[in-house]
């Protein structure tokens, strides 16, 4: 019996070590794709459709999978084939430090390029049988008030909730609770075994139809990674139980996780298979102390805590933000949704006038996930944590739970204390920065002084759409990446003039955080000017104009150009300052006019680093002024293959004598200063 035992652990042990080899060669290697950069078409089973604001997005199976993007409407059933027309291209990467990385995310669906179509058609509009019933499915949820929730417990879908309540589900740390999960799969998979044996009283034919339906149902749900793992499993424990093999369910996690990782390494990219499997992970672990708990509160509670504390660094650096209530709310919203609308999600597909029933229980939840939101003074922003910290943590947290497993001592206030020098870490930062952000065709810069505890930005960016509305760029980029670097309260919001590109965003950033004080150029107010104003006012924020210089501390930031133009360009903030010993201006959208206006007026020979005018237009950046300031690095914000055509050529070329950094190749340039050495990094692609 003991051979046999240790001949078991050989072999886990071997599996274990053969998958894990297999999976670093993968990943070690770059993703190789049977479609060529300069395909013209693709054809394909279309595999998922999705239309919003008049656009189409298609996850095509052809040579493999492909996302397919047209600028249109494109209406067609699932399983079909289509020839879309178009150019190949490259995923983009995050060009912003910390921030979403898009083309990791395809790939964590096996998916290489994006397709950019310019004509899609039908060529053969007969689906196989699988595509069929998944068809039948859809339309058949369609009919139901609930749809939108019914495609989310039944199909894995939630593009159709609405986005501001799927905010307030993040906000109140509860999104979790849309995604179905091993309690699901465990709740659908008793259900069916209780049909199947009473149909049939053979258990190995009912756990085959069960095995066979749960690998139908991954496709139904277009294989997520978090219901990939509870389904394998699932399978693993089923089969370790009716085979009573004697494995410890730790080990089948393992194995489940090698498994996956091996179909497709780049899972590792997914968001939601990395919370899955270290959540599970640490309930697996410590299940004994669950289980110290009598009441179904009293586990839900622990379960709860769990599973934030495990998840706790991966939401941050999603995130870089934490609800210390979300514990509380998952003990009222858990058993709601849990026991209540999930299994009578699954009721109402057999029996559909309780439709009603179910609609309004949701939009009661939606309600109350709306109003508890908004109790925010437990919401704390955190910055993005490295790797070090987050080892440091997961010993911390694992030394923690096995104390309070095996000897009863609770010290889980060591995170609140964990949480306080997190929530401080950048202030013990001696180090100042500044950062181009790279916010496309604009620009936006981030100076942290004074160990980070003095914010101060430079213009905001700002984007118009190819249908001249608005982009919500600081939603996207500016708003995340302030929090990701812990900024709380800007104390200094300057605009170096008044073009949409420049302050396009400022009244959302005004709304997002606390500003202190806001600086704009000389001139008169223009209408965008106007509109920001109204709001300072409203907030009660000081305003100034025209200024000459502005004393932070040990610092001064001296506003250059200060004479009246009639051109808003002109009129732009040109600030020089001196950072540690290091000499910084940024001049905004100034042009030659003003650039000659300061030679006239100040000495500025070699400066370190230049903010190179206009994006690098040829009305700035003239070979006087470059060769008088004699700048050691340019850095030049410009949206890439901009309409423009900026930078322009004969600026590069005055600027030749310094090492040029752009935001449209290198992504976001961060300049840091410690112990009086320069540090540069960039986000580049």
């Amino acid at each position: 019996m003991q051979h046999l035992k240790k001949s078991k652990i050989k072999l886990l042990f071997s599996i274990f070590l053969i998958l894990t080899i297999s999976f670093f060669i993968q990943i070690n290697n770059n993703p190789t794709s049977k479609y060529k950069i300069n395909n013209k078409y693709v054809e394909g089973v279309v595999e998922s459709l999705n239309i919003k604001d008049n656009k189409t997005s298609i996850i095509v199976n052809g040579k493999e999978k492909i996302l397919v993007n047209y600028n249109s409407k494109f209406y067609c059933k699932l399983g079909v084939k289509i020839k879309a027309i178009g150019t190949i291209e490259k995923p983009k990467e995050n060009t912003v430090f910390h921030l979403f990385n898009y083309k990791k995310y395809l790939l964590s669906k096996k998916i290489n390029y994006i397709f950019k179509a310019t004509n899609i058609k039908i060529i053969n509009y007969k689906s196989p049988l699988k595509y069929k019933i998944k068809n039948l499915i859809i339309n058949y949820i369609n009919k139901f008030k609930s749809k939108k929730y019914l495609k989310a417990f039944v199909l894995s879908d939630t593009k159709d909730i609405d986005d501001n309540i799927k905010e307030s589900y993040q906000n109140n740390g509860i999104s979790h609770l849309l995604a179905i999960s091993g309690f699901h799969i465990t709740i659908l998979s008793h259900v069916l075994l209780i049909i199947f044996n009473t149909l049939i009283k053979d258990k190995k034919i009912s756990y085959l139809l069960l095995f066979a339906f749960l690998l139908f149902y991954l496709f139904l749900t277009m294989y997520p990674p978090q219901i990939l793992r509870a389904v394998i499993l699932f399978i693993l424990m089923t089969i370790k139980k009716q085979l009573e093999i004697n494995i410890k369910t730790i080990y089948l996690l393992i194995l489940t996780f090698l498994i996956l990782i091996n179909i497709n390494p780049y899972y590792i990219y997914s968001l939601g298979f990395i919370l899955s499997f270290t959540v599970s992970f640490y309930l697996i672990i410590f299940n004994k102390i669950i289980n110290k708990f009598k009441s179904y509160f009293g586990k839900t509670f622990a379960i709860s805590i769990i599973s934030s504390l495990a998840g706790l660094p991966i939401i941050i650096n999603n995130f870089f933000k934490i609800n210390l209530l979300s514990p509380i709310i998952n003990l009222l919203f858990v058993p709601l949704i849990s026991l209540i609308i999930y299994p009578l999600s699954l009721i109402v597909l057999l029996i559909k006038p309780i439709d009603t029933v179910l609609y309004k229980l949701i939009k009661i939840i939606e309600i109350s996930s709306l109003k508890i939101q908004n109790i925010n003074f437990l919401n704390i922003t955190l910055p993005h944590i490295n790797i070090f910290t987050i080892i440091i943590y997961y010993a911390l947290l694992t030394s923690v739970l096995y104390i309070y497993q095996k000897k009863g001592k609770n010290y889980l206030y060591v995170f609140l204390i964990f949480l306080i020098i997190l929530k401080n870490i950048n202030f013990l930062n001696s180090s100042s920065s500044v950062t181009m952000i790279d916010v496309g065709q604009g620009d936006s810069l981030l100076i942290k002084l004074n160990n980070h505890k003095t914010n101060i930005l430079i213009d905001t960016g700002g984007k118009v759409n190819f249908k001249g509305k608005s982009y919500n760029l600081s939603k996207k980029i500016t708003v995340p990446y302030l929090k990701s670097e812990a900024v709380e309260k800007i104390n200094y919001l300057i605009l170096t003039h008044g073009d949409f590109d420049h302050m396009g965003e400022a009244i959302n950033l005004v709304n997002s955080f606390k500003v202190e004080k806001v600086i704009f150029n000389c001139g008169e107010y223009n209408d965008l000017e106007k509109r920001l104003i109204k709001v300072l006012d409203k907030k009660k924020i000081k305003y100034y104009t025209c200024i000459n210089e502005l004393n932070i501390d040990k610092n001064k930031l001296y506003f250059l150009g200060t004479k009246e133009y009639n051109d808003e360009n002109d009129n732009s903030n040109v600030i020089y300052t001196k950072l540690n010993g290091y000499k910084f201006i940024f001049m905004g959208d100034a042009s030659i006019t003003t650039e000659k206006e300061i030679l006239s007026k100040y000495n500025l020979p070699d400066i370190d680093v230049l903010k190179v005018g206009h994006h690098g237009s040829k009305t700035s950046s003239s070979k006087e002024f470059i060769n008088e300031i004699n700048p050691k690095y340019s850095i030049i914000s410009v949206g890439k293959n901009n309409r423009y055509g900026h930078p322009n050529k004969e600026v590069l070329n005055n600027l030749k004598n310094s090492k040029i950094y752009r935001t449209d190749q290198d992504g976001s340039i961060m300049f840091k200063i410690k112990n009086n050495k320069l540090k540069i990094e960039t986000c580049s692609q």
